[in-house]
Order: C-alpha cells, then sequence, then structure tokens
C-alpha cells in the first residue's frame, strides 16, 4: 500500500453535521492511506487541517476508536491502529464463517425486488472498482453487504459482522489498493450474485468462500512483506454450508 496525498479539505461549521463531518473526514483519510497505520494522530494539526475545534477532533477520534481504526498509546495519544497479521486472520476467518451463512440465507430468504437492488448495487461498486478511488469502492462494497444483512434473516450474524465494519474495511482496503485485485474482486462478487439469483445454496457458499479466502490472501500477503515476514499465514475455512 501506498501513502495518499493528505489533501484534507477545511470542514463546513454547520453544528448539526459538524461532528459528523469530522468523523467521516477522518475515517475516509484512514481508509485511503492518507494516514498510514501506525500514524500518530496530532490533534493540534487536525484541528488546522479540517478547520475545527479541538473537542471536534477528539470526539470523533473517541469514536473511531470504538469502530477500531484508532488505538491510544501511553505518551504517544492517538495513532492509526495497526493490524497484525494474526488479528487480520481471525478477522478473515471470522469473516468466512459468517458471510458465508449470509450469504446462503439470503439465497433463501431475499425478495425478488431485493436481488434486483443487490445486482444494481453490484454494478454500480463494478464502475468503482474500475475508477480506483478507495474510498468509493468501500462505500459500495458497504451497501453491498447491508442489503445482504438486511435480506438475510439473521440479525445476529448481521450484527456481529458490523461491529467489525471498521476493521474489515481497512483490510479491504488494503487488498483492494493491490495492483490487479479490483479484476479478481470483480469477478468473485459476480459469482456470489449469480449463485444467488439461481437459489444455489451450495454455489453461494462456494462464491463467497473463494472471495474471502482470495481477498485474505492478497492482504495478508501485503501486510506480510511490509513486515519482513516470509509464511504468510492461511485461514481456516469450514467447507461445510447449510
Amino acid at each position: 500500500m501506498l501513502r495518499q496525498p493528505a489533501n484534507l479539505m477545511k470542514i463546513d461549521n454547520n453544528r448539526v453535521t459538524l461532528r459528523e463531518k469530522v468523523l467521516v473526514t477522518l475515517r475516509h483519510a484512514i481508509l485511503n492511506f492518507q494516514f498510514m497505520p501506525g500514524d500518530r494522530l496530532v490533534e493540534r494539526d487536525l484541528c488546522d487541517l479540517l478547520g475545527v475545534s479541538r473537542t471536534s477532533v477528539r470526539e470523533a477520534l473517541r469514536h473511531l476508536e470504538s469502530e477500531g481504526l484508532v488505538d491510544y498509546l501511553e505518551n504517544k495519544g492517538p495513532i492509526v491502529t495497526q493490524l497484525t497479521l494474526e488479528s487480520a486472520k481471525e478477522i478473515y476467518e471470522l469473516r468466512a464463517s459468517l458471510e458465508s451463512l449470509i450469504v446462503q440465507l439470503y439465497t433463501l430468504n431475499a425478495s425478488d425486488t431485493q436481488l434486483q437492488m443487490l445486482e444494481t448495487t453490484l454494478h454500480l461498486l463494478t464502475r468503482r472498482l474500475t475508477m480506483g478511488n478507495v474510498a468509493n469502492i468501500l462505500d459500495s462494497v458497504n451497501d453491498f453487504y447491508e442489503l445482504l444483512y438486511e435480506g438475510c434473516g439473521n440479525q445476529t450474524a448481521a450484527k456481529l459482522l458490523r461491529q467489525q465494519q471498521a476493521r474489515v474495511n481497512l483490510l479491504r482496503a488494503t487488498s483492494v489498493s493491490q495492483e490487479n485485485r479490483y479484476m479478481e474482486s470483480i469477478e468473485e462478487m459476480s459469482a456470489i450474485v449469480q449463485a444467488i439469483k439461481s437459489r444455489d445454496l451450495q454455489a453461494a457458499h462456494q462464491a463467497c468462500i473463494n472471495h474471502v479466502r482470495r481477498a485474505s490472501e492478497v492482504a495478508l500477503s501485503a501486510m506480510a512483506a511490509k513486515e519482513g515476514v516470509t509464511h504468510t499465514p492461511q485461514i481456516f475455512v469450514s467447507e461445510q454450508h447449510i
């Protein structure tokens, strides 16, 4: 992954939306690698960049901490979270298990209208993937998965994945930013949608597993290379389906 220029824009000081605007701006800056993992987030500097008060910045950083995108270190203050290889592996294993379940349940439960919406969202995602803007890609990916969550019929599984969404997005940003990964991702997610449209549980399960496994290989390899690790961990994936 390469650091992107920190071209943060000053925020319009609207009292009603200011906190949310600061939060969204900083979240996008982290996910788009304007701030790299391990970077210090100095409140004074962020206030100058965004043109807002220290209170607004502090509130946004605390929220990002709750999402898992910011850590507070003693004597250093807030930094961008650095996911370890082990924690990233665990997140991908959780994704493989829960997402394959959600995809199968969506295959069973989704209405024809919901299937149409999923296909439309995939078309938008495909266009954004080819444009290469990581923040826009992540927005479309989140919309895609939100449709799966809403239509799967298991809100407990959906809630567990939503709680990990920020860290999942950080890993997605790592994998999507790798050269030519977007073409593979389009093919993998198209296979998921085609299997769902065919109401084929086994194919939907396998397409989802293939997508998560391949995403994990790309992201974990990039992280291992950055850390100078020669062995890339492999995620455990259950091949069973409902």
